[in-house]
Order: C-alpha cells, then sequence, then structure tokens
C-alpha cells in the first residue's frame, strides 16, 4: 500500500539554492547540479542561487550561513561530499549548522538506496534539517541519488515542509 502525502492547497513557489561540492566538477560536467535544479524549477520553484564549492568545510559553512540570511531563499539544497573518503566533508560542515534535524529523511533516504544499491547505502552520510526557517538538504553527488532523493522525498514535501519552517500552515489538514 502507497502513502501519499495530503496535497497542498495551493501551488508555492519556494526560493532556493543550489550547491554542488566537488574539486573536479565545473557548470558543464555537474550532471546533479543541473538535475536539482531542472527538477527544482519543474515543480514550480525557483532557483535564485547555484554554484560549486570545493569541498572545504569552511567554505560551505560560509557560504550555507549567508544564504539562510537571504530572505528569498527557503531551502538549500547541497550535493556531494557526504560519503566517508578524507574529503568528504559536507556533512560535517552542515551538521553543526544545523537548528533542528530531521532524521527521517536520512533515514528513509538511506532505507530507500538500499533498496537499489544494497548495502553500499550504508556509507551515506545524507542529512536534513534546519537553520532557523531555512531548510537545508544534503545528498550524495551521484546523479541517482539525486534523484532518488528529489522525486522520493524532497519535491513530494517541499511546500509542506516550508511553510512548516516558516511557521505557516496547510488547509489540507
Amino acid at each position: 500500500m502507497e502513502m501519499l502525502p495530503h496535497p497542498d492547497v495551493e501551488k508555492h513557489s519556494v526560493g532556493c539554492a543550489v550547491i554542488t561540492v566537488s574539486d573536479t566538477r565545473t557548470p558543464e560536467t555537474d550532471r546533479s547540479g543541473q538535475l536539482m535544479r531542472d527538477r527544482l524549477q519543474f515543480g514550480g520553484h525557483r532557483v535564485l542561487a547555484y554554484e560549486i564549492l570545493p569541498d572545504e568545510p569552511e567554505q560551505i559553512r560560509t557560504r550555507v550561513l549567508e544564504l539562510c540570511d537571504r530572505p528569498d531563499i527557503s531551502v538549500i539544497l547541497l550535493n556531494g561530499g557526504t560519503g566517508i573518503a578524507p574529503r568528504d566533508t559536507t556533512y560535517d560542515a552542515i551538521e553543526s549548522l544545523l537548528d533542528k534535524t530531521l532524521p527521517g529523511f536520512g533515514e528513509v533516504f538511506r532505507w530507500l538506496s538500499y533498496q537499489e544499491i544494497g548495502s553500499r547505502a550504508i556509507a551515506s552520510r545524507a542529512t536534513a534539517g534546519l537553520r532557523g526557517t531555512t531548510l537545508i538538504f544534503s545528498l550524495p553527488g551521484s546523479s541517482n541519488a539525486v534523484r532518488l532523493a528529489m522525486d522520493a522525498l524532497i519535491l513530494p514535501e517541499l511546500v509542506h515542509l516550508t511553510q512548516q519552517a516558516q511557521g505557516t500552515r496547510n488547509t489540507s489538514g
């Protein structure tokens, strides 16, 4: 039995920022960042910032904090740097910034990933949470992982979660 979320009453366009964390990708080779932007725009949301940052924790933290201060950005989506390799530091940079975590996001993402890739899903440190009223999602850098998270988890709940984070209510129940 497939469970579906309550539908959102009105269409709501969410202001988003996309950050790819990579030491090697360029705008031309960043398939995961492009996939995030395409999915968001197809869903009626606005991508107000996009960039590629090296896997340097202080640069990641600084940029995320700057984006959290922008009133037009409600959601920051990062891809890359969530594994356990020495250069995978996105989780460490983001986790320390979160006021509230959404543990269910990482748990369900790893469960869905396990169904696709098997036991290697345990190496993912995908996470989500809030800094103030800004939602932050940190995903692996693979296009398949981004597609899975965007389609199965983030896009179906984006409006609801931003409304909850900002203290507004969806009247659908």
